[in-house]
Parts: C-alpha cells; sequence; structure tokens
C-alpha cells in the first residue's frame, strides 16, 4: 500500500506517519508539505510546496498512490469564517479535487473534529465548515471517503502540538486523561489509536463514512499491532 501524507508535522500527522513507517503492509508515504517531515527513513519521500492548493503539476506523481491521509488543519480561534473556510474548505477540496482525478480509486481519510456540524446550518462556525468540507468530500468520487471525527486526543510518543496553547493545555490534562476517558469515553482517544484506525480504514474500509471517537478506539483495539513491525 502506498500512502500521501498531509500535515505530517502536525500532532495527528507525526503519530499517522509514525505508524505507517511502522506498519509493514505500507510500502510508501509521499508527504505533502510547506516544511520537510525531516525523517530519513526509506519509505518516506517529502515534497516541499508553499502553496498546497495548486498540485495540478504533479498530478503523474500522485497516481500510483492508493490512499490519501489528511491530516492538515488549524484552529478557528481568531479567525473569521472567510479566512477559516479559505484555509479549511477550499484548500482540503482542491487538495482532493486534484488527488480524485489523478486517481478515483484512491481513498480519503479527512480529520474533522467531534461537534462537526452536518447539517451546515448551526451556529458554531468552526463546526459549520467543517461540516461543509464532510459533505463536499463525501459527494467526490473516490473510491471511499471517511471522515474521522476525534474529540480530546491525548499524545503519546513524545509528540507534541505546534500550537503553544494546545501544547500547554495537553501537559496540564495529561494526568487527567484516565479520568477524562472514564467519564466520556466517547470523546477521548489517544494519537496512537486515532492513527491506527485510519491506516486500518484506509486498508480495509469501514461500515459507515463517519467515525466518532469510539469507533476509532474500538477499530484501533480490535486490528491491534497485526500489521505493525516491531
Amino acid at each position: 500500500m502506498r500512502v500521501i501524507l498531509f500535515g505530517a508535522s502536525g500532532m495527528v500527522g507525526q503519530a499517522v506517519l509514525r505508524e505507517c513507517l511502522r506498519d509493514s503492509e505500507i510500502d510508501s508515504v509521499l508527504a505533502i508539505g510547506r516544511s520537510a517531515a525531516g525523517l530519513g527513513d526509506p519509505k518516506l519521500r517529502d515534497i516541499v510546496r508553499q502553496d498546497l492548493s495548486g498540485l495540478s503539476d504533479i498530478e503523474d506523481v500522485l497516481r500510483p498512490y492508493d490512499a490519501c491521509l489528511f491530516c492538515l488543519g488549524v484552529s478557528s480561534a481568531g479567525m473569521s469564517e472567510q479566512e477559516y473556510r479559505r484555509i479549511t474548505y477550499d484548500l482540503t477540496l482542491s487538495v482532493a479535487q486534484t488527488l480524485v482525478r489523478a486517481n478515483p480509486n484512491m481513498t480519503f481519510i479527512y480529520v474533522s473534529g467531534t461537534g462537526t456540524d452536518s447539517t451546515e446550518q448551526g451556529r458554531t462556525m468552526w463546526a459549520r465548515v467543517k461540516g461543509a468540507t464532510e459533505n463536499a468530500l463525501l459527494r467526490l468520487p473516490f473510491k471511499a471517503a471517511y471522515m474521522f471525527r476525534p474529540g480530546f486526543i491525548q499524545p503519546l510518543d513524545g509528540i507534541k502540538s505546534k500550537t503553544k496553547l494546545y501544547s500547554a493545555l495537553y501537559a496540564v490534562a495529561r494526568p487527567l486523561y484516565p479520568l477524562i476517558r472514564a467519564i466520556v469515553p466517547d470523546y477521548a482517544t489517544t494519537t496512537q489509536e486515532l492513527a491506527r484506525a485510519m491506516i486500518g480504514v484506509a486498508k480495509d474500509g469501514y461500515s459507515k463514512p463517519v467515525l466518532e471517537g469510539r469507533d476509532m478506539r474500538d477499530y484501533a483495539r480490535d486490528t491491534g499491532r497485526k500489521n505493525t513491525a516491531p
């Protein structure tokens, strides 16, 4: 299996890249971003682009890949709806449209968030924009598309968020994670569980197009490490 990864330098993207490189069934990973992933692994190829919305010139490079794991995203804090939509909706759809044109047999997996508004009519700005993005992706003629909606994510394996505020919040919340998971199990997952579930669904599919926190944990638990190299 060959995988394209967007957002490899982010918290979720770091976890996904780590699990991809450890997975014996993944032959190659193409990381596309504004900076290189910076790992000297023979499975990994970096493409550095400042404008990620214009990839039509590398369609031939993208065509052989089986799945795209799209982990690129920003916080809506302090952003106008127009600005947030430009990054969250416009950029994502531009990438997805290029990929589906290059290879409609590809599986596309998008990291969204708990509380996403599929009606696109709610009061919460980020949820409306994420909902519109999910709906548009599900309409594209990919082989399959799946929307992952994690809530609170516990970073493992030394992974940290690039956003200073989030990194500080995760550090404070780390001792509370077992309690959070016990009280609201549907809204808590780890970077390992999320990454392994994304990879597993990219390989084998899933019974529904939208996965919430419990779906991810259950999937990661059931698949375990069966395809992970020691």
